[in-house]
């Protein structure tokens, strides 16, 4: 086992890093980095570039390793604890394996591979949120034309394409009025949105669409019709087409029917990423495959409705494949990794080195 791995993860996730207050474990990277000989520098967003130069080899191409530093909520005052060959949270938070698993055992591959081509780091911020640090990033920095996202839970899968993404904000105004004493003056947002959300199509609409309503808020007072409510809702598809006609009828059926009922509306709409894939015999892929072979697992290839910093890093040219760490139950405080499986990623890891310095 490697104990240092271990030890330095578990550090790292006691750093508390949710979206938009990664700015400590930035820091903490830029000087392990640093240490470990590599060039470290923050862009503008406040994401971390790191570089290193080739090892045993020469005349190879450099290729890019990334991860993101931030996690998800309840994220801060984290304590893991390594039991039974597992590590998970103590207490009421997310352990921070996802993705702080992939950096550490991206740091150990560095410290311990004997050959690797010129290596260019990218650390995320804010990718939880939106992917906004990997759509921020100043891409002057990044030479590699290959890339492999350390971001994946399984480690007998390895993702190639990503959805469009469409988040929708809608504000909904009435008009309020005494619930007791005249209803019938009020025009009630709340009902008006029950009405727009009833009417949606949410869940997983076919193999590769999905769309929900996740936030809803509004009213103060028991005894008051409700004159403002908001609701976030969102939908995706790994056909970008598909995912904007969806986009485009959840609009329609949202505002017909608030309007319908009296009140007026305002919905935005971003489109965060657009759906991409690479082939499956692309260069990264099967490297990945082969890579994982040598610790005993034959990977598949995917496709994923939820987003990763690969839709972005390949819609800019970067061809990456997203392979896994070993978490599981990311995103909820059951979150949790077996040692071994984080081993494993490791051997993986240093071996994609290898292979892409040959």
């Amino acid at each position: 086992m490697s104990d240092r791995m271990i030890k330095q993860f578990m550090e790292m996730v006691r750093i508390d890093s949710e979206s938009g207050n990664e700015a400590a474990m930035i820091d903490y990277l830029q000087k392990e980095f640093t240490a470990m000989g590599g060039e470290a520098i923050k862009d503008s967003y406040g994401n971390l570039v790191a570089k290193f130069p080739e090892k045993g080899c020469s005349g190879k191409a450099p290729i890019l390793l990334s991860c993101h530093a931030d996690t998800v909520l309840p994220g801060q005052g984290i304590e893991p604890v390594l039991a039974d060959g597992i590590i998970r949270s103590a207490g009421d938070t997310i352990l921070g394996a996802d993705d702080k698993a992939g950096i550490a055992e991206m740091l150990e591959a560095l410290r311990t591979a004997e050959v690797y081509p010129p290596i260019e780091i990218a650390i995320s911020r804010q990718e939880e949120v939106g992917l906004l640090g990997v759509k921020n990033m100043d891409y002057s920095l990044i030479t590699a034309k290959i890339g492999f996202l350390l971001d994946n839970d399984t480690l007998d899968t390895i993702v190639i394409g990503g959805p469009s993404y469409f988040a929708i904000d809608v504000e909904i105004k009435g008009k309020a009025a005494h619930a007791g004493m005249e209803p019938e003056k009020g025009i009630n947002a709340i009902q008006a949105a029950a009405r727009a959300i009833s009417a949606l199509k949410l869940g997983r609409l076919d193999e590769e669409t999905t769309a929900n309503v996740g936030v809803i808020k509004g009213g103060m007072i028991r005894n008051g019709v409700p004159d403002a409510v908001s609701f976030l809702a969102e939908c995706r598809s790994l056909n970008h087409e598909k995912g904007q006609a969806l986009a485009d009828e959840m609009i329609g059926i949202m505002r017909k029917e608030i309007e319908d009922y009296g009140a007026s509306v305002e919905i935005k709409v971003d489109n965060l990423c657009k759906a991409v894939d690479i082939p499956a015999d692309s260069h990264s892929v099967e490297i990945s495959k082969k890579a994982l072979k040598t610790v005993g697992i034959d990977a598949e290839t995917t496709f994923i409705t939820g987003f990763t910093d690969a839709s972005i890093y390949n819609n800019k040219g970067i061809e990456v494949a997203v392979v896994g760490i070993g978490a599981q139950m990311e995103h909820s405080t059951e979150e949790h990794i077996h040692v071994a499986d984080m081993e494993k990623a490791l051997g993986m890891i240093i071996e994609i080195m290898r292979l892409c310095a040959e």
